[in-house]
């Protein structure tokens, strides 16, 4: 059975990404507070206090149920009464403010009237935007989807720019990555195409991460870089608020609050009209969180 399939993967996934998490920081480890309810089960991986992580999360679920009326208005569900959905999401706080935080999600969603998708995307919010190394992320993300299919990295880039996007305060969430949903898996070959690509995502994850991660740990910061770091979280917080769809499905099926709000940073901070002085790296980064750039031919 397909769902059998997908949650094992997914699961098997999440242990070998907290397995690189654990050894690429050094110093702690990863929890895990499995849970089971009426609607299904799942993992969720948790870590605190590492040396060079402050907190990350790699959650795992599985769950079915029946369609309510406001699933159908979030996730855009016009027929099949029961569910199925399997899938992981991991957000990465770093303590040093010239580490990015980084997201990825891959799911997998059935309904009983027989559709099928995938959905998913890795995105990359530095608090300080390196535009080399956001050219490198982005490439990255560029072969993955070449290999999947050659034309789909612009249309799912130009979908991350549109989804991770704070309209309140007309800037992106962060430099963006790829963001893809309801991509029809109903059909056989398109769904085995589809669990490879999503697979092929969850494995680069940890080691996109672990090489920004290594590039920039050790760089010495002052306490203004780290009240920006705090001013950039609070951002953070409001887009998974007022606009993340895992959260709004998360709360909207019955999940677990807890596992839910993992995406949360650890500390951030909201300051009155704060405005950066001019040309300082808090106002470049500023002028920098916008839709439409092309990090593969940014000239630095």
């Amino acid at each position: 059975m397909r769902r059998d399939l997908v949650s094992g993967v997914y699961r098997d996934l999440q242990q070998q990404i907290c397995s690189q998490l654990e050894q690429a920081d050094g110093k702690s480890v990863f929890t895990d507070d499995n849970w089971a309810s009426e609607i299904g089960y799942g993992h969720t991986m948790v870590f605190q206090h590492g040396d060079a992580i402050e907190k990350a999360a790699v959650n795992f679920s599985a769950v079915a149920g029946r369609v309510t009326e406001s699933m159908k208005q979030v996730l855009k569900i016009e027929e099949g009464q029961d569910y199925f959905a399997s899938g992981i999401s991991s957000i990465i706080h770093p303590l040093n403010p010239f580490v990015p935080i980084i997201h990825m999600n891959v799911r997998y969603f059935e309904l009983s009237s027989g559709k099928s998708w995938f959905g998913g995307g890795i995105d990359l919010t530095p608090h300080y935007v390196d535009q080399e190394e956001a050219a490198w992320f982005h490439n990255e993300l560029k072969m993955i989807c070449n290999k999947f299919d050659p034309g789909c990295y612009k249309k799912f880039k130009d979908w991350a720019d549109t989804y991770f996007y704070l309209p309140h305060r007309e800037e992106t969430r962060g430099v963006g990555g790829i963001f893809f949903d309801h991509q029809p898996a109903a059909d056989g070959s398109a769904f085995e195409k589809l669990f490879r690509f999503t697979r092929d995502l969850a494995e680069a994850y940890s080691r996109i991460y672990i090489h920004l991660l290594n590039k920039n740990r050790f760089r010495s910061f002052t306490e203004v870089e780290k009240r920006w770091q705090r001013l950039r979280r609070g951002r953070y917080v409001e887009f998974n608020l007022l606009y993340d769809r895992g959260t709004k499905f998360g709360l909207e099926s019955g999940g677990r609050t807890e596992s839910i709000f993992l995406s949360m940073p650890p500390m951030a901070a909201w300051t009155y009209d704060f405005k950066p002085a001019e040309a300082t790296p808090e106002a470049r980064t500023l002028s920098l969180l916008r839709k439409g750039i092309d990090w593969g031919s940014y000239e630095l």
